[in-house]
């Protein structure tokens, strides 16, 4: 894609809204198990076009979604790094939180920890005070993630959609304050 065809870019990485021709390569990542090794389970490429509409469906109403991600240099889709809303039954919803999951063969590159920075920086643009993550206490890789774009670490809790996967809890809060 041209670079004026984004929402906005990083050094990198150019961020947009889904478009059906996503949905081969964002639900084959989604269908991995390594890459859903922190997820309830991995998802079928239903269940992936449901989460792509969802996306752009929460653009519409909000400004941001967890995004579609490309290389700026080949076009190549990474995966999704962006913003949600969370509403789950929990002390700190409902919040906004920032989040990314991309294939396999992208990571240990730094592209997630530039395109979280970068969507950290568009939370700020929209006016937003304050931006959590969430993952499990054993994802050691999103955590390292949420520390180096500078979150702190604010609580474990158990999260109450993940009842059905003990394995997923504890989950580890981080917040940082734009």
């Amino acid at each position: 894609m041209k670079k004026d065809s984004y929402l906005f870019t990083s050094t990198h990485l150019g961020f947009r809204t889904w478009i059906d021709s996503d949905l081969k390569q964002f639900s084959s990542m989604n269908s991995d198990p390594e890459t859903m090794k922190y997820f309830e389970k991995p998802l079928n490429m239903e269940e992936s076009k449901a989460m792509m509409e969802r996306m752009n469906k929460l653009y519409e109403d909000k400004g941001y979604c967890y995004f579609a991600v490309e290389r700026l240099e080949t076009s190549e889709f990474l995966g999704m790094i962006g913003l949600g809303w969370k509403t789950f039954e929990a002390e700190f919803t409902p919040c906004v939180d920032i989040g990314w999951r991309i294939r396999k063969e992208f990571w240990n590159k730094g592209y997630t920890t530039e395109g979280a920075k970068r969507c950290l920086n568009y939370a700020k643009e929209l006016g937003l005070k304050e931006v959590l993550s969430l993952a499990s206490s054993d994802n050691k890789a999103s955590i390292r993630v949420m520390q180096k774009i500078g979150m702190e670490y604010w609580l474990d809790f158990d999260h109450p959609d993940l009842k059905k996967s003990k394995h997923l809890n504890p989950c580890s809060l981080y917040r940082i304050i734009l």
